[in-house]
């Protein structure tokens, strides 16, 4: 299975916000969608950063409540590791251990065009595996 089929499947809408928005702002933003990440990206749908739950946990715990009021660009990743639609899942989920991160953005061309969470990978994994399964427990049924 590809990030493609992934996408095709949970949709490629990705939140977004710019990064001299406040990390008040990103925290709100991440709550009211009830996701882990939201990325930096310009009109363009060119990525300049990503931003994480731990990330802002990082923050605040560095500066304290102060640290909400700040952009986010001051606590975002700017090197921002990226994946493409014909990446496996088994590449992906090596991608994500390796580097330790939850959230991947998604880019063709240059440009923004979804993203995926571990969620993402491992829903698709098992739904991968138990269909292999089954397919073993037929063909021994029919052998």
């Amino acid at each position: 299975m590809t990030v493609k089929t992934i996408l095709d499947l949970k949709g490629r809408e990705v939140v977004t916000v710019a990064p001299e928005r406040t990390l008040a702002e990103a925290a709100k933003l991440l709550a009211e969608h009830r996701i882990g990440a939201v990325v930096l990206a310009d009109a363009d749908d060119v990525i300049h950063g990503i931003l994480s739950e731990r990330d802002i946990v990082r923050a605040v715990a560095g500066e304290g409540a102060n640290a909400l009021d700040k952009p986010i660009s001051a606590f975002m990743t700017a090197r921002v590791r990226v994946c493409h639609e014909y990446h496996t899942v088994t590449e992906v989920m090596r991608l994500m251990t390796e580097g330790r991160f939850r959230h991947l953005p998604v880019v063709e061309g240059g440009k923004l065009v979804g993203i995926i969470s571990i969620g993402d990978v491992v829903k698709r994994r098992i739904e991968e595996a138990e269909r292999e399964a089954e397919e073993i427990r037929t063909y021994i049924a029919t052998a």
